[in-house]
């Protein structure tokens, strides 16, 4: 049985945030309800998505197999991994977080390792905003009102403080002059301010050589929240044992907690040797309150910067889109005895799908369709990179088990080995209605007779990008008088329910024989109704592409 210390900090796309004790050996995530975390309302999620197993005195991540993968610290889970303490897991719009307090100390980046206990005792004096301001945020009129600050030289230090952190400052050059303030305010000789990112501790600013900070300093600060001073290092037991702080000279120091209302997102530490120079408890109420105040200044200095880089985004990704948008066809070919319609809706602002017509000689028309594997803006990059390779390769489309043998052979030498695309493309002769396809691992699309059968063009070989010396095969049908040829991307028949249903292949062939006498536009606008109609209000989690060709 699991350590009860163990959990996992959940978080939902609306900020919910719960506490997970890890107390089985196993725990599952996914859409179904027979998962110990089920959420059947995230469509992104697979049925069964995530498995946390725990073996050997460590819990493992294992994704399932899941359609739209789990990423482990930002990079996608591809194997059975060890967690170490602040380890983060997102699937689907569920956020894990792991927190092991045995490794949490060994997560956090150490400036060195002390051998003594993290407990101050001796001559220390400790604090706390808490104590200070009752735990809310404070201001620098709150501190000078109620007395907490006091001396004229502290005072206009913290009034200082307040006109150097009102303006609009780069958030690197914020950390600097933070620092500064607190250096100077109460006569440092040396200082650091470091900030906690994803459980680790970051360095921002320091001043002084050979700067390292004790262990046992830090941690009190960051999980207790406290403020300390240590006015005589040698006159504390624990401290002067320290070989961090003898082999620096420190005499005295200080350390507070850069916090806000109710986070700490760091600390600022200081230290001297100056023997004249003493550290007082009012010092440390001044350092307390400035923390406090400049905690406040970053986090808002960080939410701009964000909102800054979100609209940098948001431009560049609408401008990605209408490039794409512009890479599509904009209207179907007009080609005598067949009436062509396409579209291509992408889940988010660009997509992987991709649709084209070649006009060829000898009243022929070649369609293609393809899917490249994930979505976003790296999907939408290999979609181009993709018809760019088919326009040059264009020429060739009369032997298409050639075609897509060189086409796959030039996907494969620039494609990540996480990446791979399934690509389909028929040759249909207008005149004879005979046609030419090759398929490389995409779905196979329907054959629409006149009298509403249904057949299903099988044949192909693997994705494209995979293996690089495939050979690939090319099979031939024909489209008599009223016949049509639906071709789809996954997204149509992985659409999925509110309730985690998918709409599936029976739902489509469905849908397909009631397309009697339509046009091709007609038929994807009733494709397309029925699949908004299945969904309901559960968000698109894939690409939709739909061609249509039917011979007139």
């Amino acid at each position: 049985m699991t350590p009860t210390t163990l959990s996992l900090i959940i978080t939902l796309q609306d900020g919910t945030r719960r506490i997970f004790p890890l107390n089985s050996n196993r725990v599952s995530l996914g859409r179904s309800a027979d998962n110990d975390l089920a959420y059947p309302e995230d469509a992104v999620l697979s049925r069964r998505h995530l498995l946390l197993e725990y073996d050997m005195g460590d819990w493992h991540a294992l994704d399932l197999g899941s359609k739209n993968g789990t990423t482990y610290n930002g990079e996608r889970l591809a194997q059975r991994t060890k967690l170490l303490s602040g380890d983060r897991l997102v699937a689907g719009r569920v956020t894990l977080q792991y927190q092991d307090p045995a490794q949490a100390m060994e997560k956090t980046v150490m400036f060195v390792r002390d051998e003594f206990e993290s407990t101050m005792v001796g001559n220390s004096v400790v604090t706390s905003l808490d104590k200070l301001v009752g735990g809310s945020a404070s201001s620098i009129e709150q501190a000078l009102n109620a007395g907490i600050i006091t001396g004229a030289a502290r005072i206009q230090a913290l009034m200082e403080a307040g006109r150097e952190l009102s303006g609009h400052r780069p958030l690197a050059e914020l950390f600097e002059v933070i620092l500064d303030l607190a250096i100077k305010s109460v006569g440092a000789r040396r200082g650091m301010l470091a900030t906690v990112d994803n459980g680790h501790l970051s360095v921002r600013a320091f001043r002084g050589e050979g700067l390292r900070v004790s262990e046992a300093v830090r941690d009190r600060v960051l999980t207790t929240r406290a403020s300390m001073l240590v006015e005589d290092v040698h006159a504390d037991e624990i401290l002067k044992a320290s070989h961090t702080i003898v082999a620096q000279s420190v005499r005295r120091l200080m350390a507070v907690p850069l916090q806000t209302k109710d986070e700490v997102i760091g600390l600022i530490y200081v230290d001297s040797n100056d023997l004249l120079r003493r550290f007082t408890a009012e010092d440390l109420n001044l350092l307390t309150v400035m923390a406090n105040v400049a905690a406040i200044r970053i986090e808002n200095a960080r939410l701009v910067e964000v909102e800054q880089a979100e609209r940098v985004l948001t431009k560049e990704i609408e401008q990605a889109a209408d490039i794409q948008r512009n890479l599509l066809p904009r209207e179907a070919p007009a080609i005598a005895s067949l009436d062509v319609d396409g579209l291509s809706i992408p889940c988010r602002s660009v997509g992987g799908d991709y649709f084209d017509y070649l006009r060829l000689s000898g009243n022929r028309l070649g369609v293609i369709v393809g899917d490249v594997a994930g979505k976003g803006m790296s999907a939408a990059l290999l979609m181009s990179s993709l018809q760019a390779r088919v326009q040059v390769l264009s020429e060739e489309v009369d032997d298409l088990a050639q075609f897509l043998t060189r086409l796959n052979r030039s996907v494969s030498a620039t494609c990540p080995g996480n990446r791979f695309i399934t690509f389909f493309i028929a040759v249909i002769d207008a005149a004879t209605g005979d046609f030419t396809y090759a398929n490389a691992g995409h779905n196979p699309p329907y054959l629409v007779r006149a009298d509403g059968r249904l057949e299903s063009l099988r044949g192909g070989g693997p994705v494209l990008g995979v293996l690089k010396a495939m050979q690939y095969g090319a099979f031939q049908g024909r489209l008599d008088r009223g016949d049509m040829i639906v071709m789809y991307s996954d997204g149509a028949t992985e659409a999925v329910a509110s309730d985690g249903e998918e709409f599936g292949e029976e739902r489509f062939e469905e849908a397909l024989r009631q397309t009697a006498g339509l046009s091709s536009s007609e038929v994807l606008a009733l494709l397309q109704q029925r699949l908004e109609q299945f969904m309901g209000v559960a968000p698109s989690a894939d690409d939709l592409t739909l061609v249509a060709v039917r011979r007139l």
